[in-house]
């Protein structure tokens, strides 16, 4: 089945098997690592990705699903946000999670991350238990999430500050 993709601005097309999970297409066809299989089960959140600027679990979107949209992965945060190439300036949710020490052994982080951008464009001053809450599809086997839930908040008070 031919799949077509805009996957962090950059179009792919590629013939895939018709059970190709979104996951699997970022990994293997666009070569695209940021983005982990934790479960397949939905229960984990490591493979959250935008699809279209929403967060959804890649394990369960079929990339015949998801092609036509436009889907946002770590990688494609700092392009984003330096407005031209990779490698440009970190997302805030990014840069937040850096100096507040947001993650330990960095499995869940690109997941968590993108969970993060997705609810801060939902609701740009959540408190801390909306983060809490909007997090919950989201496990860290590492942290007590407390950091991570810091770093959201230091993310929404920065993007306060330059919006």
């Amino acid at each position: 089945m031919k799949v077509d993709l805009t996957v962090n601005g950059k179009n792919i097309t590629a013939d895939v098997e018709d059970r190709t999970l979104l996951v699997h297409f970022l990994r293997d066809v666009a070569d695209l690592t940021a983005t982990n299989i934790g479960c397949d089960t939905t229960s984990c959140g490591a493979c959250t990705v935008l699809l279209d600027g929403e967060s959804v679990k890649s394990c369960t979107v079929l990339a015949a699903q998801a092609s036509g949209h436009e889907i946002t992965t770590l990688e494609g945060l700092a392009t984003m946000e330096g407005g031209g190439e990779a490698g440009g300036e970190m997302h805030p949710v990014q840069r937040a999670f850096h100096t507040e020490h947001g993650l330990q052994c960095g499995f869940c982080t690109p997941g968590m991350v993108m969970a993060i951008v997705s609810l801060l464009k939902e609701n740009p001053r959540p408190t801390e238990e909306q983060v809490r809450n909007g997090l919950e599809g989201n496990l860290c086997r590492c942290t007590g999430y407390h950091n991570i839930v810091r770093a959201a908040l230091v993310a929404a008070d920065a993007e306060k500050v330059t919006s």
